[in-house]
């Protein structure tokens, strides 16, 4: 069975019990991603190794507080 049939499936059985319909493949696969990569960066801090994107922006943003932003 494919992803789109399971999909299809699980989406006619949440109708037929009046519950809300699942999401669709694919929808969050970012977030996921995201998240996998903000765990290893916060991992790799734990063991002594540099932050670097985000996790450091953030690190940065902790340790000073916000930046102001340029008006103009």
């Amino acid at each position: 069975m494919s992803i789109t049939q399971q999909y299809l499936l699980d989406t006619y059985r949440a109708r037929q019990l009046g519950d809300p319909a699942p999401p669709a493949p694919g929808t969050h696969d970012r977030q996921v991603l995201r998240a996998w990569g903000d765990r290893r960066s916060f991992c790799r801090v734990l063991a002594g190794r540099p932050a670097h994107g985000r996790v450091r922006r953030a690190l940065r943003r902790w340790r000073t507080g916000p930046r102001p932003r340029a008006v103009g």
